[in-house]
């Protein structure tokens, strides 16, 4: 019998399994055949790609998420269940946008190159750990269509046989379309009015929706995320290590650049020492301690999202670090060294380290 070790396990993974391609677009994800691990964890990601005049068709998810640009602009409609108001948010490369459970919405590109969006949540109460199981509303797999002709018939105040047939067969694509130039869609950088542009705050490298309340924050998804930029060289270019106190999840991806990232587990033993590169998707499991390092010519930047709206991080590095806050007699016990050993570490440990 084939055993998975934990190194293998913990690998980090490039999306794997392309759900749909076509002239709008495509949506790519990570299986959970391939990256087991978000299985175990409940958490999930996916890519999509718009391409010029590419709209995403309507629908809801079982999972909680958060949308990040990786290049482009585009226009999103957003509707919470129990309203029949509609929120319409441009956004651009840079940009997050919290997905919660059950919203509908709709994604185009009404520019003229590419938009990229990762997304990652959680999976919890997902019809398959690990995975977003989405929901369309029109189209080839889309709900209208799975209701009888006289269901939608009666559900619709009585129209025609031939409107009803009309209405559940005319959008005949799947998951990802491509629009006609006639077809009257926000504009970009100009919307429509009620266009609400989402704002976003960085701030020490996390990432928070601004208050909107037309609008759902990262508190209503129960995520949150963070940004972490390490440069080519110097202090600047070393995450320590950092665990997360709350038993959350990380799911980190990475942006752009490439680095090179150890994780720490149970009994002080090293479960990955991996290089990292743009594309790939790596799941710190809880109370882990991760430390990162970037590559010396480019750097490396990754999204980070958390499985909880308010993540509490231990480091054992940087400003914050439990070191610099512990009794120096309990420090010098703990290390086994010197006073003067003890302090020197103590001081070696930055203030300007990207936390």
């Amino acid at each position: 019998m084939e055993v998975t070790t934990m190194k293998e396990k913990l690998s980090p993974q490039a999306a794997d399994s392309k759900i749909f391609e076509g002239d709008g677009g495509s949506y790519h994800s990570w299986s959970t055949s391939n990256f087991p691990l978000l299985a175990h964890s409940k958490v999930g990601a996916g890519k999509l790609l718009l391409h010029p005049r590419g709209f995403a068709l309507p629908h809801y998810s079982d999972s909680s998420k958060i949308g990040y640009v990786l290049q482009g602009s585009c226009t999103v409609g957003i509707i919470s269940p129990g309203t029949s108001r509609e929120q319409v948010l441009t956004i651009e490369k840079g940009d997050a946008v919290p997905v919660p459970v059950g919203v509908v919405s709709w994604w185009f590109n009404g520019g003229d190159s590419d938009v990229d969006i990762v997304f990652i949540g959680e999976t919890s109460k997902a019809y398959v750990p690990g995975e977003f199981t989405y929901f369309f509303l029109t189209g080839k797999v889309g709900l209208l269509g799975g209701f009888s002709n006289e269901f939608i018939r009666r559900a619709y105040n009585g129209i025609t046989k031939e409107e009803a047939s009309k209405l559940v067969t005319s959008q005949t694509g799947t998951l990802v379309v491509r629009l006609d130039e006639g077809i009257s869609m926000p504009n970009i950088p100009q919307p429509c009015n009620h266009h609400h542009k989402k704002q976003l705050i960085i701030s020490n490298s996390s990432l928070t929706a601004a208050a909107n309340a037309n609008y759902s924050t990262f508190e209503e998804v129960a995520l949150s995320a963070k940004l972490v930029k390490l440069e080519p060289e110097g202090e600047a270019a070393v995450l320590p290590p950092t665990y997360a106190a709350d038993s959350a999840v990380q799911v980190s991806y990475v942006v752009k650049g490439s680095g090179r990232v150890q994780l720490v587990g149970i009994n002080g033993k090293q479960e990955l020492d991996a290089q990292v590169k743009a594309g790939d998707l790596l799941v710190i499991p809880p109370f882990y301690a991760a430390m990162e390092i970037a590559d010396h010519e480019q750097g490396v930047e990754c999204l980070s999202v958390i499985t909880s709206s308010q993540p509490k991080f231990g480091q054992l590095g940087g400003k914050t670090s439990v070191w610099k806050a512990m009794y120096p007699g309990a420090l010098q016990a703990s290390l086994g060294t010197s006073p003067e050993f003890a302090q020197l570490v103590v001081s070696k440990m930055t203030s300007n380290t990207p936390l």
